[in-house]
């Protein structure tokens, strides 16, 4: 990909990334480049620094050393946090007492004029009903984590950060997650994801990267 694509195509460029915690190394000099319209791929057991690396390139976590540049902004310095971005890092942050369609309702309305239209499309493509008045907290993990991608993708974000997005989701959310992944991949979107399933990594990844006791390599 790096032979196809010029330096001006680098969407995440992370570059020397340590992050400690007492005296436990989490990131050990970590290196990564994403392009545009390319989906990179992390595979790593728990607590190999998967979901630190994705929170310091969303700016929630500052590094020790090194310095990651998304979009040619510095993060933690030209700004903050990250821009235009879909993300899933853990349990999303949902609310249990609404329904689906309300829970969309309230977050894009926050960057956004409400477009109930458009979020019933969204919610339809991640496969949730959205005229169900079933609240979130009766949700079934799997309706949960296509709620939460539903969220992650509504603002037409360039850039998906998804650690685990497949976490709950039947042979069926799990084909048809991958089908909106490629689809955004082929719109020139940037995905970054980390999966415990190596089928996952196979078909959508066109880099694939493992993380061991915070280091990082690229396998594919």
């Amino acid at each position: 990909m790096e032979g196809i694509c010029s330096m001006n195509d680098i969407v995440i460029n992370v570059k020397d990334a340590t992050k400690k915690f007492e005296k436990y190394t989490v990131l050990n000099n970590v290196n990564l480049q994403c392009y545009k319209g390319e989906i990179c791929g992390i595979v790593g057991r728990n607590g190999s620094g998967k979901t630190v690396l994705f929170k310091s390139i969303c700016g929630l976590v500052k590094l020790n050393s090194g310095e990651i540049t998304v979009n040619g902004d510095v993060i933690g310095k030209d700004i903050s946090i990250i821009k235009n971005a879909g993300v899933i890092i853990e349990e999303p942050g949902l609310l249990r007492y609404k329904s689906g369609m309300k829970n969309l309702e309230y977050l894009y309305m926050i960057n956004n004029k409400l477009d109930r239209k458009y979020l019933m499309t969204v919610m339809e493509k991640v496969g949730l009903d959205p005229k169900s008045r079933k609240k979130v907290g009766k949700y079934s993990m799997g309706m949960r984590q296509r709620l939460a991608i539903g969220q992650a993708i509504m603002e037409n974000p360039e850039i998906l950060i998804l650690d685990e997005p497949m976490n709950g989701l039947d042979n069926h959310g799990v084909e048809d997650m991958r089908k909106i992944f490629l689809e955004l991949k082929n719109m020139g979107k940037t995905i970054l994801l980390a999966s415990h399933n190596r089928e996952d990594i196979d078909v959508l990844c066109d880099k694939v990267y493992e993380m061991d006791r915070g280091e990082l390599k690229q396998i594919h």
